[in-house]
């Protein structure tokens, strides 16, 4: 599932990142990779604020929907 539809504290794993060469290579620059584990920190109008990797990312819907993800229980 995207991203974007995870709740406020909840802890997922990566699986995918989709999208063009340009924006995976920007997210991955940001600390998203596949296999990585990142977890939401926030959410405002959609946007949102994603822990990864001892830091906090702000994310715009349309960024955030490109990484798919799986909850970890």
């Amino acid at each position: 599932m995207p991203l974007t539809f995870v709740g406020e504290g909840e802890l997922v794993e990566i699986k995918r990142i989709n999208g063009n060469d340009e924006s995976r290579r920007h997210l991955h620059n940001l600390g998203f990779v596949e296999g990585s584990k990142v977890s939401v920190v926030s959410k405002t109008n959609g946007n949102l604020i994603v822990g990864v990797k001892d830091a906090r990312i702000a994310l715009s819907k349309e960024m955030a929907a490109k990484i798919v993800v799986a909850i970890i229980s």
